[in-house]
């Protein structure tokens, strides 16, 4: 049977744009009160103006993830209002596409691990001891394909994303027997503001030459919702990136002589 949502209140970073905003319309439409967390006050106050204009209850928190601080004033200032966090979508993300000595180390090595992957960890430290307290609560990780399976041009991003992966993992097994479930959610490429803002390089371009379907962001967004009232321990859409994973894990040499090639023949484009 499916979980209600009315009236849970849902803590959402990454809120103010790609599938944290979708979904914050989406968890709105259940009858959810939407904390609506993100840099850009601006596009979060918008959103917010939306959803009341809508008929539904919405508050926006400027924040930072990169400062502790500013974490745990969000998630003081949600319980506060509210008094509690029943489902916390931890969503904010950053990425480049590039060969990986082409990196900055400090604004795309660092900063992807702090966003992607400390980011997360952080705002789940600051709410769990509430959700531990209530004994519930549900976390929805959102992860990535390169998460299962790491690929070149991303490989800093994906080192997040399979920490995202292990972090969810080994918190499942940590807090459900007090109540709380975690879900790590793993989606394709897809079409988002987060894409179409990625630096405009020739590895990207090499890569948008081979030709495959992109998920919309309002569809990971009603998927999210649908675990949030059904909750499992991953979702991998669409469902045949299953096979391609798989195929990683089972014949990964296969799958190595294949990115092999790909990186022989584009890398020296640049």
């Amino acid at each position: 049977m499916a979980i209600d949502l009315k009236n849970k209140v849902v803590l959402i970073t990454g809120a103010s744009s790609g599938f944290g905003e979708d979904a914050a319309r989406l968890f709105a439409a259940e009858g959810c009160k939407v904390v609506l967390a993100a840099r850009r006050l601006d596009r979060l106050q918008s959103l917010a103006v939306e959803i009341q204009n809508a008929g539904g209850e919405a508050l926006a928190i400027p924040v930072d993830l990169n400062v502790p601080a500013e974490i745990e004033v969000m998630v003081q200032t949600a319980l506060d209002l509210y008094g509690k966090i029943d489902i916390l979508f931890n969503n904010a993300g950053y990425g480049v596409i590039d060969w990986f000595e082409k990196l900055d180390p400090e604004r795309n090595i660092e900063t992807i691990i702090k966003v992607n992957l400390i980011g997360t960890m952080l705002v789940t430290h600051a709410v769990l001891p509430h959700m531990l307290k209530r004994r519930k609560g549900h976390i929805i990780n959102m992860s990535s394909v390169a998460g299962l399976i790491a690929a070149p041009l991303i490989t800093t991003y994906a080192a997040g994303k399979y920490g995202v992966r292990a972090f969810t993992d080994g918190l499942r097994r940590e807090v459900r027997p007090f109540g709380i479930k975690v879900s790590g959610i793993y989606p394709g490429p897809a079409t988002t503001e987060f894409g179409k803002k990625l630096k405009r390089t020739k590895s990207r371009d090499s890569i948008k030459r081979l030709r495959y379907p992109h998920l919309s962001s309002e569809y990971v967004a009603n998927r999210v919702v649908d675990v949030a009232k059904r909750p499992v321990r991953s979702l991998v859409i669409p469902w045949w990136f299953r096979i391609i994973t798989g195929f990683d894990t089972l014949f990964p040499v296969v799958v190595d002589w294949i990115l092999y090639l790909f990186s022989r023949r584009n890398h020296h484009l640049d």
